[in-house]
């Protein structure tokens, strides 16, 4: 509880409470992609290129929720090592859409039973309607906050 009455009781918090959680599955994550010589980032990278070839920096930027900039110098490491390909050339416009290599699509199957794993300790304690209520949920509070106006007035 705030100490003046103000503010947020952190304790029930829900906003503050999906933080957390998010924030232990991110570290859960870092962990056991570390020895694979990955991040969250550069494997969420991967795993977008692997559902929908093609995208562009700026779409695999916002799909992995972090600046185009970043993900413009992931996407120059991995081109350089092989994981991902892009034109010389832009096809259209601008945007130089990226591609698995075999390689890419090797590391991404290591990285994704690695995370996986992660996903099954985090709901390993829920039954399978339990985790269905919490995907429900999630879902509709994310709604709710991108297309809603929350219900206010």
């Amino acid at each position: 509880m705030s100490q003046n009455g103000a503010g947020i009781d952190l304790d029930k918090s829900l906003g503050y409470l999906v933080k957390e959680a998010s924030s232990a599955l991110r570290a859960a994550m870092e962990e056991v992609l570390r020895p694979l010589g990955m991040s969250v980032t550069h494997y969420s990278c991967l795993e977008l290129l692997a559902q929908r070839p093609g995208l562009s920096n700026s779409e695999l930027a916002r799909g992995a929720f972090v600046t185009r900039q970043t993900m413009n110098v992931l996407l120059q490491t991995l081109e350089r090592d092989g994981y991902v390909t892009r034109p010389a050339e832009a096809p259209v416009g601008k945007a130089l859409p990226a591609r698995l290599t075999p390689s890419g699509r090797r590391s991404l199957e290591k990285a994704s039973a690695a995370v996986r794993s992660v996903e099954v300790r985090m709901l390993a304690g829920m039954t399978e309607a339990e985790q269905a209520s919490a995907f429900r949920s999630l879902r509709s509070m994310i709604h709710a906050l991108r297309d809603g106006d929350g219900g206010g007035a």
